[in-house]
């Protein structure tokens, strides 16, 4: 999805007043996004995966460079970093058990629009829920006036997420082949572009509240996808198009905000909806095009593609869910921003799950 000042030069202005507003809540503000990109309207042909691939219990762990020379100290840090010519920083969380030498695996989780990486943290979860599940999870952010992902297939954000994966795999002990990204909003359409242009070194991807299929994306194997959207989303809503919530977001230099600015028909103002975005990433992934529906919860729904083993890709409809993370405190506690919050699910723990059941086989 492109950034609605994609097309303008990178801002270098203060950050929001949208950041604090919101402040007052917890920890920090409550991360929403720009508009995302033009998806396709039909699948594109499948790339036929192969039809045997090995059970995910028998890949074996492929360490990085890391658990040669540095190993991985258990505690969490915020660390400069500089990847594509771009100035940023992560937050590194390592589980309290690790034992010398074990690779682990990682989570890259992305930050929404608007939202540091300090707030995707606590909403999320992930670097929490990793110590007892046994997983590494970095939380990146690029010095930006509001932060934000340019998230363009083959943009520079693209190649800051590849560096900084070099770099964290060469100082931490990591199994390259457990390494998944997750995102909220913008950083949901940031997953998705990474998992496109990124595939040989992301397992499987987990976009929450703005699952993409962006037209150019031409993923070197087929990724694995769990994705869950709110049907009341009024920030990237599951009808597809663009929500009157986004005109309140702050402009990228942080002056202002987007208002009228915000393109109202890109994609379009009704579709791609979610589902045919789902769709798109499971014909790719050499899947069925329709759905079988259960339903999980009265206000939960499992959309799951019939794929390959070692493919699937799945969405969780959540009916009068808004732009927030299913099963977060956070979310709930800022309701009147992001919308209602479902905590039937908590999506942490699903796509964990899906992740242990995904890791790159080919």
């Amino acid at each position: 999805m492109v950034d609605p000042t994609a097309s303008a030069t990178e801002p270098t202005d203060t950050a929001s007043s949208y950041r604090t507003d919101t402040e007052a809540v917890d920890t920090g503000a409550a991360g929403t996004d720009p508009p995302p990109t033009d998806s396709p309207t039909t699948a594109p042909p499948p790339t036929n995966p192969a039809t045997t691939l090995p059970a995910a219990q028998d890949v074996p762990s492929s360490p990085s460079a890391g658990c040669a020379t540095a190993g991985s100290t258990p505690g969490e840090s915020t660390e400069i970093f500089t990847g594509a010519e771009m100035m940023g920083t992560f937050i590194l969380h390592v589980p309290p058990d690790v034992t010398d030498g074990e690779p682990l695996p990682l989570v890259v989780d992305l930050h929404g629009y608007s939202e540091p990486a300090v707030i995707q943290a606590v909403q999320s979860g992930l670097p929490a829920f990793g110590d007892t599940a046994g997983f590494v999870t970095i939380v990146p952010d690029i010095d930006r006036p509001v932060p934000r992902w340019d998230s363009r297939v083959g943009s520079p954000d693209v190649q800051f997420l590849d560096e900084l994966l070099d770099h964290v795999e060469a100082s931490v002990c990591i199994d390259t082949n457990r390494v998944f990204v997750a995102g909220l909003s913008n950083g949901a359409f940031m997953s998705s572009t990474v998992a496109c242009d990124l595939s040989a070194r992301f397992a499987a991807a987990a976009p929450v509240a703005g699952i993409q299929a962006p037209p150019d994306c031409d993923p070197a194997r087929p990724v694995p996808v769990i994705a869950f959207h709110g049907t009341a989303d009024t920030f990237v809503p599951y009808t597809g198009g663009l929500g009157a919530s986004v005109a309140s977001l702050p402009s990228a230099d942080g002056n202002g905000t987007l208002g009228t600015s915000a393109p109202t028909d890109d994609p379009a103002p009704v579709g791609p909806t979610v589902e045919e975005r789902a769709s798109t990433w499971a014909v790719r992934n050499g899947c069925t095009a329709v759905a079988d529906e259960t339903e999980i919860a009265p206000d939960v729904t499992l959309l799951e593609f019939g794929c390959p083993v070692g493919v699937e890709v799945e969405l969780y409809r959540i009916e009068g869910g808004g732009h927030s993370w299913p099963g977060s405190a956070f979310s709930q506690q800022i309701v009147g921003i992001v919308g209602a919050t479902t905590m039937s699910i908590d999506a942490t723990q699903l796509m964990w799950d899906f992740f242990k059941a995904h890791p790159l086989r080919s």
